[in-house]
């Protein structure tokens, strides 16, 4: 049966759970270390024994203020919480405590670019704050599923879009602006692999041109951002021939697995009142006033958009080199440092993007691991911007030399590898008219116009001063010697 799938269109939203870099869990004192052993971050109150009492992280309230400040959204103000009824194995409490009716962030959106290279604005239903379950692991005894509590009880912010995504392509790039924002802000280090960051997708199809939703299917168990997106590419086009084979979607949740490239059912797809949602009875409601907003606005960093409109319109870079160094916080920051330092911000740019990330990337570390200071490369822009070192010189023989000798000045350490060109016009002028003499039918043949001759001057130039002759002199008195 032929299908086109070009009739339907895919409507996708997304639920991002960030899980939060705070010391202590949400509602008690626990430890949140990822990597403990298993079940030692725990006590009465994670583990929910009868009797105690949760207690809010006020830093859990900051780091949603944070992000609800820097998705665009509306900061409520009275937050109350609420109890989500369900029964897991790695759920102790038989509850979550999470928010219902009174979401602490509101609104607001996060701003993509679409297939074709346009911006596309990406609303957000809400944030709210919650706490994590723990983890059942189902691979290490053959007859027992074991329970790791560690995580019950860590802090999460939920995030939850609007069913206005239309792709793979555009969750991929909504999940990394997301995974960018939240390490800026250092609320969370949005790595999925360790499940620091997690995400659901709703999908479902309908055709094109139809405003009504049908029947969606949530798809869980996706540890990256690459994983979501072939999820969502895989579920569409399952979806689309259930209907064209005359079948039924069914409102299920499915697990993606990555190795077989399936989606496979977990369970019937809950909805809201399935979890009898009521006030949680031991927590106070919590008062966001506009003043705690505006303290908490003040302390934020600069964020990827702002950055990347100071390196456009401010530095006159280019749009790829400015995505490129707003990719991290750290280079970012690192590039904001030698920028104090120099104007030269194109060949700023193309160190941090070229060497400096190949170093980076060879030896396997982040840039808050690079000991080389910011001055010390505005001191190397400056010789390669006077002429004293050669582009190619500067970024194989010095940059390597800065890095293993950091409190050593780029002008010694060049000195000292006789890495200066040779710009003084008499020196220069005696290597010129010695290339010249060597090959005194290839000046002829110069002089008759066979002008692609020059390059054999300037390489025998370069052997003769052993890469020290400046190119730019050179090239000039190559050709007033040939010309006279």
């Amino acid at each position: 049966m032929s299908i086109d799938y070009n009739k339907y269109e895919t409507v996708i939203g997304l639920e991002i759970h960030v899980q939060l870099n705070t010391l202590s869990k949400t509602y008690c004192s626990d430890a949140t270390k990822f990597g403990a052993a298993p079940n030692t971050n725990i006590s009465p109150i994670s583990l929910g024994h009868p009797g105690t009492l949760p207690v809010a992280n006020q830093k859990v309230i900051e780091y949603a203020v944070r992000l609800g400040i820097a998705l665009n959204c509306e900061i409520r103000e009275r937050n109350e919480y609420a109890r989500k009824n369900y029964f897991y194995a790695d759920l102790p409490k038989g509850y979550q405590i999470t928010q219902d009716k009174t979401p602490i962030c509101d609104g607001g959106f996060v701003q993509v670019t679409d297939k074709e290279g346009n911006p596309k604005k990406i609303e957000l239903t809400r944030i709210h704050m919650e706490e994590d379950a723990g983890k059942s692991i189902h691979d290490i005894d053959p007859f027992d599923s074991l329970i790791d509590l560690n995580r019950a009880g860590v802090p999460l912010l939920e995030i939850v879009s609007e069913p206005v995504l239309r792709s793979g392509e555009e969750a991929y790039s909504f999940i990394t602006e997301v995974r960018k924002l939240v390490r800026y802000l250092d609320i969370c280090d949005g790595n999925m692999e360790e499940g620091s960051m997690r995400c659901d997708a709703n999908i479902s199809v309908r055709p094109k041109g139809s405003n009504e939703l049908w029947n969606r299917v949530e798809v869980k168990n996706m540890n990256s951002i690459r994983n979501v997106q072939k999820a969502i590419e895989l579920e569409s086009k399952r979806q689309i021939e259930v209907y064209e084979s005359g079948g039924e979607v069914d409102q299920e949740t499915r697990s993606f697995n990555p190795a077989k490239n399936i989606t496979s059912v977990l369970r019937s797809k809950e909805d809201a009142h399935d979890y009898r949602y009521f006030p949680e009875p031991d927590l106070s409601p919590v008062l966001i006033k506009e003043d705690y907003i505006e303290k908490i606005r003040a302390t934020l960093p600069a964020l990827p958009e702002e950055l990347f409109n100071k390196y456009t319109k401010e530095f006159g870079l280019s749009d790829y080199d400015a995505s490129n160094l707003t990719d991290t916080k750290g280079i970012a920051l690192y590039f904001n440092e030698i920028s104090k330092h120099t104007q030269e911000y194109k060949m700023a740019a193309n160190i941090v993007m070229g060497p400096l990330k190949s170093y980076l990337n060879d030896k396997a570390i982040e840039i808050e691991e690079f000991h080389l200071s910011a001055s010390r490369i505005s001191e190397m822009i400056q010789l390669i911007k006077g002429g004293k070192i050669a582009n190619s010189k500067a970024n194989q023989e010095l940059f390597p030399l800065m890095i293993e000798n950091p409190e050593v000045t780029a002008q010694k350490l060049a000195e000292e590898n006789q890495l200066i060109q040779e710009s003084d016009s008499d020196a220069l002028l005696g290597f010129v008219q010695q290339a010249i003499a060597k090959f005194p039918d290839k000046a002829e043949a110069y002089k008759k116009g066979k002008k692609n001759l020059l390059g054999l001057f300037m390489g025998e130039v370069m052997k003769l001063s052993r890469g020290k002759a400046d190119p730019k002199v050179t090239n000039q008195m190559i050709r007033e010697e040939l010309e006279k």
